[in-house]
């Protein structure tokens, strides 16, 4: 057992505007009840329409330069063999990134969203791109089986840096996206430990894992939480068990938050992120539209913990971004019905009683 030295109010982090307003709630469900159609017809895009009228604070919603960051890091645990890939893998993908060639880059061009990738602590150095953003805040995380993941200052560190590089982006909806060798396990080990849930509950394949490493990677994270057991406070288990990539995740979706900014959430790492930033600012989860239904199983119970609805469900289990990114459009036509359907006045259309509509 280690005694964690994090200092939980070393970390300052701002407060999450209320996202309730039963006003403005009333007004957008009027707007939308009173479009050309029956009533709930359009599903569950009226409930994405009304939440991203309460995020913006108005009736007509609208989504302005969205913005994509792969979140990139290395970890030390990968070295136990909890993993299908070898860590080079990730240096391999950021340049793959940055040449254009990976699945997010592919559906960011499609949609026309920003993206940059953020080397959050990469164990390898990268000459400079114009995609590329260098937080690095240490080559790869350490062996967190025999030492917490990161010290105190480099947990915070990466929040900080997560939350600083949202100060600089423009637009109002952020996608977080992640890459790194091991960092399914990372986010297992923070969802058992902070969702109070068994480890096995939590853990999946990640990369591909047969049931030989499934089972190896079952035992050894079973003895990383034994060994951090004290870790138990947000902070603290994000230093002992988590990764540079979600730590930087996490800051950058309090910022984006406390921004009123759109998160628009992809699958488990990203989402194990928003868990630890919903706990460190209570109300983050409020500006999140979660795009998918990951394959992986602990999502099964993040989304539960969450109370989260995903709009897609496609056996995914990428990360990246990329669910993310594939459920865009949907936002874009919630609205695109919200600012530019007609009413049942404006059409000169009878409501469902006969008589003419108000």
């Amino acid at each position: 057992m280690t005694q964690d030295p994090f200092v939980p109010d070393a970390l300052i982090v701002p407060v999450i505007p209320p996202l309730a307003n039963a006003k403005l709630g009333r007004q957008l469900r009027q707007v939308i009840d009173h479009k050309t159609k029956p009533l709930g017809a359009l599903g569950r895009l009226e409930t994405l329409a009304l939440q991203l009228g309460l995020i913006q604070g108005g009736v007509h919603p609208v989504i302005t330069q969205p913005q994509i960051r792969v979140f990139a890091a290395d970890h030390g645990l990968t070295r136990h063999g909890t993993s299908a890939y070898p860590s080079d893998v990730t240096a391999q993908m950021v340049h793959n990134f940055l040449q254009g060639g990976a699945a997010i880059n592919v559906f960011a061009r499609q949609h026309g969203l920003g993206l940059q990738v953020v080397d959050a602590g990469v164990d390898a150095e990268f000459d400079y791109h114009p995609a590329l953003l260098d937080c690095k805040v240490r080559r790869g995380s350490r062996d967190a089986l025999s030492e917490p993941a990161m010290t105190e200052a480099e947990c915070r560190e990466a929040i900080e840096q997560g939350m600083a590089l949202v100060e600089q982006l423009p637009g109002n909806l952020l996608i977080v996206g992640e890459m790194g060798i091991g960092n399914t396990s990372a986010a297992s080990l923070l969802l058992s430990r902070l969702g109070d849930l068994p480890l096995a509950d939590c853990v999946g394949r990640g990369t591909g894992l047969d049931d030989d490493g499934l089972r190896h990677k079952q035992q050894i994270l079973a003895q990383v939480l034994q060994r951090h057991d004290a870790a138990t406070t947000p902070l603290a288990a994000l230093a002992a068990l988590g990764g540079l990539e979600i730590a930087m995740m996490v800051g950058a979706l309090i910022k984006a938050a406390s921004q009123r900014r759109i998160l628009l959430m992809d699958g488990f790492i990203a989402g194990v992120a928003l868990l630890v930033a919903d706990q460190l600012a209570p109300g983050v989860h409020q500006y999140a539209v979660f795009a998918h239904h990951s394959a992986e199983p602990g999502h099964d119970h993040l989304l539960r913990l969450l109370d989260a609805k995903p709009l897609l469900k496609l056996q995914m289990r990428l990360g990246e971004g990329s669910g993310a990114v594939l459920a865009y459009p949907l936002l874009q036509s919630a609205c695109a019905f919200l600012n530019e359907m007609a009413s049942f006045a404006d059409a000169g259309i009878s409501a469902s009683n006969g008589d003419a509509a108000p």
